[in-house]
């Protein structure tokens, strides 16, 4: 007979008190893309943490490739704050219908930064945060997407990243 998790922290039991954020990461299901799978949706739980509220859930995807989805986030908030309309398996944002499933859907947002610049922009103000922060276009990003100095309309530069 066994009570409790059955899970242990490797390293002896001084890395378990030492820790200051400790995370249970679970594969919750396979993403796919026909027959071959191209990401995970998975859930995070935070066991302990010394610096915030501890026992907090998230569930997002992360991609092969890619890393953490992005659009699927925005999807997924966009839901939940009532800014993106989900009927059966379609996704629409007012009259734009987004995608038939979820994949599609993070297709066409990926697509259309304009328009998932605008969902982030709805989410962030909902939500109370500030809406300057939302996406910017990729003309005020570089390749590895950390904003750089631009020219506003009259020429002069400005620092994007103050």
């Amino acid at each position: 007979v066994m009570f409790g998790n059955p899970e242990t922290t490797s390293g002896g039991m001084a890395l378990k008190f030492y820790a200051s954020v400790r995370l249970d990461i679970r594969r919750i299901q396979s993403i796919k893309q026909g027959t071959d799978v191209v990401g995970n949706r998975t859930r995070v739980t935070v066991r302990k943490n010394k610096v915030a509220p501890p026992f907090k859930v998230a569930e997002f995807d992360i991609m092969y490739n890619e890393g953490i989805s992005k659009n699927g986030d925005l999807l997924d908030l966009g839901v939940e704050y009532n800014v993106v309309e989900k009927r059966g398996a379609f996704y629409s944002f007012q009259d734009i219908r987004l995608g038939q499933g979820r994949e599609n859907a993070k297709v066409f947002l990926g697509e259309n930064p304009a328009i998932a610049g605008e969902i982030d922009g709805l989410i962030r103000q909902t939500g109370g945060l500030p809406v300057n922060l939302s996406r910017r276009s990729s003309a005020g990003m570089d390749d590895e997407g950390s904003a750089y100095a631009s020219d506003d309309d009259d020429g002069a530069i400005l620092d994007d990243a103050a």
